[in-house]
């Protein structure tokens, strides 16, 4: 199994995941009592995940890493890959192995897959959605603490694409920012003379557009905007910088709003809300 993404420790989080689980440092924990008590040590099983709707799924080497983890011979058959569209009934893997071992990493694996595919699913929905434009769909920093990495890599493999990954990456200019420096172009040329190179301001009004412009903001984020709005923001920009409509944005709205000209259309909700997948792990003893 190969499967890394720039900034995440996979064994890391494989290894902290099944210790709270296990209650690993705790009295009486590190051990699941139940599987410990009625499973023989010796016992196999089989199992075979499978999804109960239709989705796009994600997630499936990280529920890998789980079973491999305490049984590292366990036999393990990806019989669908991330990114892909499956309907109900599809099983997505095989496995067999320690009976013990599967029991105690399902709940883990199941909740990253159910949790992941949840966010490609609703990501795909979006993106078609959209309708024929040209806008690519983003997400935001609207994420669970600890899982960013993660849920960032499923709104790719549900065809978006990543806004910032972080504070670091970029400079974004929101209402506070501006507050505090006075002006939308006092806020920008701060950045600038900072020697930030990727400067993301965020307008809410057409009359500031020039004055971020002309301090050299990067993209504009044009936020709240309603369709009609938006497409004279275009106009008014005149390709100078990518734009970016935040605020406002839903299943029913983004087709409107992404045929304005914008470049990116940005959701909280891919991240923030997305529902859990229904997928199941069913097990056979062997």
């Amino acid at each position: 199994m190969s499967f890394s993404l720039t900034g995440f420790d996979l064994e890391k989080f494989v290894s902290e995941t099944l210790a709270e689980d296990l209650g690993a440092g705790l009295e009486g924990g590190g051990r699941d009592v139940t599987s410990e008590s009625v499973i023989p040590a010796g016992a196999r099983f089989s199992g075979v995940m499978d999804s109960r709707d239709p989705i796009t799924v994600a997630g499936l080497p990280v529920a890998e890493a789980f079973f491999r983890r305490l049984d590292p011979d366990m036999a393990i058959e990806r019989l669908v890959e991330d990114g892909d569209r499956v309907e109900p009934g599809t099983d997505l893997m095989r496995l067999e192995g320690n009976a013990r071992a599967m029991l105690t990493a399902e709940r883990a694996a199941l909740n990253t897959v159910q949790h992941l595919s949840g966010i490609a699913t609703l990501v795909r929905q979006y993106v078609e959605a959209m309708g024929d434009t040209n806008a690519v769909l983003l997400d935001t920093r609207k994420t669970i603490p600890g899982l960013r990495f993660l849920e960032k890599y499923a709104v790719r493999m549900g065809g978006g694409q990543n806004h910032r990954m972080g504070l670091w990456d970029a400079a974004m200019i929101k209402d506070n920012h501006v507050l505090v420096a006075g002006s939308v172009g006092e806020a920008v040329r701060r950045a600038v003379d900072a020697g930030v190179k990727e400067i993301i301001c965020e307008v809410d009004r057409l009359d500031q557009i020039e004055p971020a412009l002309e301090a050299g903001a990067t993209r504009l984020l044009l936020d709240n905007m309603d369709p009609d709005t938006l497409r004279e923001a275009v106009a008014l920009v005149t390709g100078r910088v990518p734009t970016e409509a935040s605020g406002g944005i839903n299943l029913d709205t983004i087709a409107a709003k992404a045929a304005t000209g914008v470049d990116y259309v940005s959701v909280g909700r891919l991240t923030q809300s997305a529902p859990a997948a229904d997928i199941g792990l069913d097990f056979t003893p062997i």
